[in-house]
């Protein structure tokens, strides 16, 4: 997907509807506007520190940071004693691009070499935006983290257990077929068998995304230290998945191994392997459906005020239609979850033991509870 000339992402990234997959913020705007206000709510049960920084792990085509500024935007009256700033971790060239016309129009600057970040610029609503190539060069701080539709782009190892115990899955080229290429095991164990499987492992087929548990790792290290929350959203199982594998090429599933930079790959997110991964420096929740959560969020209230405000019936039937794309268990409300990492004194208090009454009680995390409407 990322190799330099010949990468998928590189040199396409076909999202949308001309391209090869469609994701929940090119569907509707309602995805990201409730994302924008889990930030917001996330904040403010914190005790509205001064300033957060917004980091987004493979931004696409920065569509949902777009949704979530108008939110910050709508509402920055409650923000206006906050020093709000953006943090775009992007690889891909033609996607920053992308992203810079859409959320900054024509106000962005290349950084020079020795600067952490490679581009910087303002967005339209006055915030500062800045891009990064990894996650280690976006400066420490009170930050929230968000993974749209970025863990399951990783890399994976592919396992098989077998008689002769476990096997790599790997890639060869056919002997057949000069121009083709096949899945193979390895005659015997790899490396990657004695280091990544868990020694309590059930499943026969496995998929591992190493890259997953390094990132996963450097943020729960970020929250422990700095504070903040990160939100993923993405495909994904609870540990009980095997083999999920597969590409996408116009709208359609495509051969992995046919035509190599042509199609996106995907592998759904092993969310208990993301869970271990924290090594409890923070506190996780979920997996939970997406439609569970964006109902908790609040989506069914935001339908309907669009509804309302919407005049025409094209614009009426999109809404419902969109509605029904991010909801519908059959579409994708039951094969995307939200899942998040939290500070352990987000949901528990540190002195509860001591004096039980002092405290006022915790706010509940918005998204992972039933909505409760006063």
């Amino acid at each position: 997907l990322l190799s330099p000339p010949q990468g998928y992402y590189t040199r396409r990234g076909g999202i949308g509807e001309s391209g090869d997959f469609v994701t929940s913020p090119e569907i509707s705007q309602v995805f990201g506007e409730l994302i924008g206000i889990w930030y917001i709510s996330e904040w403010i049960a914190t005790g509205k520190p001064k300033a957060f920084q917004l980091v987004e792990l493979g931004p696409g085509r920065g569509t949902l940071t777009d949704d979530i500024l108008r939110v910050f935007n709508q509402l920055a009256s409650v923000l206006s004693k906050c020093d709000v700033s953006i943090h775009l971790v992007e690889v891909s060239p033609k996607l920053s691009e992308i992203q810079a016309l859409m959320l900054a129009g024509e106000k962005v600057q290349l950084n020079p070499e020795d600067k952490p970040a490679y581009m910087k610029g303002i967005s339209k609503t006055g915030i500062p935006i800045f891009w990064y190539r990894d996650i280690q060069d976006v400066p420490p701080g009170y930050s929230f983290y968000l993974a749209h539709e970025f863990f399951d782009a990783l890399p994976i190892h592919k396992f098989q257990r077998t008689e002769k115990g476990w096997c790599e899955v790997l890639v060869d080229i056919d002997p057949e077929v000069p121009d083709q290429l096949r899945f193979v095991l390895s005659p015997s164990g790899t490396p990657a068998t004695e280091n990544f499987i868990q020694p309590e492992e059930t499943r026969d087929h496995v998929e591992v995304c190493p890259e997953a548990g390094v990132i996963i790792q450097r943020l729960a290290c970020r929250i422990e230290k700095d504070g903040g929350a990160a939100l993923v959203a993405d495909y994904g199982h609870d540990g009980t998945k095997t083999d999920t594998f597969r590409g996408f090429r116009n709208h359609k599933l495509h051969n992995v191994l046919r035509a190599p930079g042509t199609a996106d790959l995907t592998a759904d997110v092993d969310f208990s392997y993301l869970r271990k991964m924290t090594q409890g420096r923070t506190a996780t929740l979920g997996p939970i459906k997406q439609r569970e959560f964006l109902k908790n969020m609040g989506i069914d209230l935001r339908l309907q005020v669009l509804l309302q405000n919407s005049r025409d019936t094209a614009t009426h039937e999109q809404l419902l239609h969109s509605y029904d794309m991010l909801m519908n268990p059959k579409k994708m409300g039951d094969c995307f979850n939200f899942f998040a990492l939290l500070p352990h004194h987000r949901l528990v208090h540190p002195d509860k033991k001591h004096k039980p009454e002092s405290k006022s009680p915790l706010a509940p995390v918005a998204g992972f509870g039933e909505l409760l409407l006063k």
